[in-house]
C-alpha cells in the first residue's frame, strides 16, 4: 500500500434542506481530545451508504469524491462557492461525517476551516491556545514551548486574557491562525485565511504557509486567490458541484477554474473562415500562448520569457494592417498593450494571404496572476479597427516562492501590474559612487 497522509474513497454528503447539521459540543471535543494520541497514527471517517432514491428536499454537498495525497503535499482546493470545499474539510477534521465513503487520515490535524471553528467564546486566548493544544494531543510542555511564538505572530498580547466571545473577527483569525500553524501539526487544513484581516496579517499568512510547506508537512489550502494557489501549492483539486472536476498540476487546474468563467484558453483557433473574427479585409484565425520551450501553455513561470502569436488572413491587398495586442490583470486593468513595430513591415501594404506576427514579452516582466488577451488588427491613416477580439486568450504567471525572482525571500503579497527584476547594489556609502545630475537638470 502506498505511503499517504490522506485518502478519500468515495466521499458523499448529503444535507436535508432545512435540517441543522450538528456539530460537536465541547464536552464532546475534550473526550476527543483525551484520546487524540491515539488517533494520530490513522483515522478512518466512514458513512453509510445512501439510499437509491433521491428526495427532492435532498442536496449532496459532495458527490463520489475520490484522491490521494501524499505526506509532505501541498494541495490547493479550489472552487465556486458551494463547491463542496468547505464540507470536504470538515469531513477532513473530524466536524461532521460523510453520509457514504470514507476519509482516511494519517497524522495530527489543524484546521482553520472558519472564524470560530474550535475556539470556545467563554475561555480567554490564553485558555483557548491550552485548548486547541489539547485537542491536537499536544503536551502541555509542547504548548508552553511555542505559546510565545504564538502570541507574537497573532500580535494579541495584550488581549490574551479577555475572553475570545469579546475578540473581532479579525482577532479571532489572528489567534486561529497563530494556533493552527505554529502548534506543529502534521496535516494543517486551511480555508480563506485571507478572507479575514488587514493586508499585514495576509502577508503573514501567506508566508508562514509556504514555511509550513517547506517543512515537510502536509496542507490542504483552500482560496478564492489562484495567485495564492499558484504560489503555494504544486497541485490544485477543483471542486464543481461536490464532484472533483480537474486533479492535477496547480497552474493547469487554476487556469481551467479561471476559463469557465472567461471562456478562454492558452490556444484558440477558428477553422471556418465565416466564423473568424473580422471583416472584408483581414480575419483572425489563431492566437497562441507560447512558453519558451515552443509549447502551448497556459501556466508561465515569472521568470521566463513568453511569446503571443496572432495569426491571420489579409483578404484584401493593398492594406497596411498591424497586430496588436492588449493584456488585463485579474482586476480588469490594462497592464499595457503592444503593436507590431518590425521594421521590414512598417508602412508596408500586404499581399492577400497568411501572416504570422509574434511579440516576445521579457522574463521577470509581467506580475503573477491570471492575463487575458484581447487580440487586435488595425490600419491606420484612418485608423480603423477591423478585428478586436475580446479575451482571446489568457494564461496563469507564475512566481514560486522559492524562486529567484523579484519576490526574492519575500513570501506575502506583491502589487503591482508589472514585476520587473531590476539590478540593485548595496554597499557602505564611502564605497558607492557619487551620482551627479547633469547640467541644467
Amino acid at each position: 500500500m502506498s505511503a499517504f497522509a490522506i485518502r478519500a474513497e468515495g466521499l458523499g454528503k448529503r444535507f436535508r434542506l432545512g435540517e441543522v447539521e450538528r456539530y460537536r459540543a465541547l464536552r464532546e471535543t475534550m473526550a476527543r481530545a483525551a484520546a487524540a494520541p491515539f488517533r494520530a497514527v490513522s483515522r478512518v471517517l466512514s458513512g453509510r451508504s445512501a439510499p437509491g432514491r433521491t428526495d427532492p428536499q435532498e442536496l449532496w454537498a459532495l458527490d463520489d469524491v475520490s484522491f490521494e495525497i501524499a505526506p509532505g503535499d501541498v494541495v490547493g482546493l479550489i472552487g465556486r462557492n458551494g463547491a463542496g470545499k468547505s464540507t470536504l474539510l470538515k469531513i477532513l477534521a473530524s466536524i461532521t461525517e460523510p453520509t457514504r465513503g470514507r476519509a482516511l487520515v494519517r497524522g495530527r490535524i489543524g484546521s482553520l476551516l472558519e472564524v470560530g471553528t474550535g475556539f470556545h467564546p467563554e475561555l480567554t486566548g490564553r485558555e483557548n491556545i491550552y485548548l486547541n493544544g489539547a485537542i491536537l494531543g499536544m503536551r502541555r510542555r509542547e504548548i508552553r514551548r511555542r505559546f510565545d511564538d504564538i502570541v507574537a505572530f497573532a500580535e494579541l498580547e495584550q488581549f490574551l486574557d479577555t475572553p475570545v466571545k469579546r475578540y473581532s473577527s479579525g482577532m479571532y483569525m489572528r489567534l486561529a491562525f497563530a494556533v493552527a500553524a505554529q502548534l506543529e501539526p502534521e496535516i494543517l487544513l486551511v480555508d480563506e485565511v485571507l478572507a479575514v484581516g488587514d493586508t499585514s496579517f495576509q502577508k503573514k499568512c501567506i508566508g508562514r504557509m509556504g514555511e509550513v510547506g517547506s517543512e515537510g508537512r502536509t496542507v490542504i489550502f483552500v482560496s478564492h486567490s489562484m495567485t495564492a494557489i499558484t504560489r503555494l501549492c504544486r497541485r490544485a483539486i477543483l471542486l464543481e458541484r461536490g464532484r472533483v472536476a480537474a486533479d492535477g498540476p496547480a497552474s493547469r487546474v487554476a487556469a481551467e477554474y479561471l476559463r469557465s468563467d472567461t471562456g478562454t484558453t492558452a490556444n484558440r483557433e477558428w477553422r471556418e473562415m465565416t466564423a473568424a473574427p473580422g471583416d472584408r479585409v483581414v480575419k483572425l484565425r489563431r492566437v497562441s500562448v507560447i512558453a519558451d520551450d515552443g509549447s502551448c501553455r497556459e501556466g508561465i513561470d515569472i521568470r521566463r520569457p513568453v511569446v503571443l502569436e496572432m495569426s491571420y488572413d489579409v483578404l484584401q491587398p493593398g492594406y497596411t494592417p498591424v497586430p496588436n495586442f492588449h493584456l488585463f490583470n485579474e482586476e480588469g486593468i490594462c497592464v499595457f498593450v503592444t503593436a507590431d513595430n518590425d521594421p521590414a513591415w512598417s508602412g508596408q501594404p500586404k499581399s492577400a494571404g497568411r501572416y504570422v506576427s509574434r511579440v516576445r514579452i521579457p522574463g521577470n516582466f509581467l506580475s503573477e496572476g491570471m492575463l487575458v488577451v484581447d487580440a487586435a488588427i488595425s490600419t491606420m491613416d484612418p485608423v480603423t479597427v477591423h478585428v478586436h477580439e475580446r479575451e482571446a486568450v489568457a494564461f496563469q504567471v507564475i512566481d514560486s516562492i522559492d524562486g529567484d525572482s523579484a519576490r526574492g525571500e519575500y513570501g506575502g503579497a506583491f502589487p503591482g501590474v508589472v514585476r520587473p527584476r531590476l539590478d540593485w547594489r548595496t554597499a557602505a556609502e564611502e564605497e558607492l559612487p557619487v551620482v551627479t545630475s547633469s547640467p541644467g537638470r
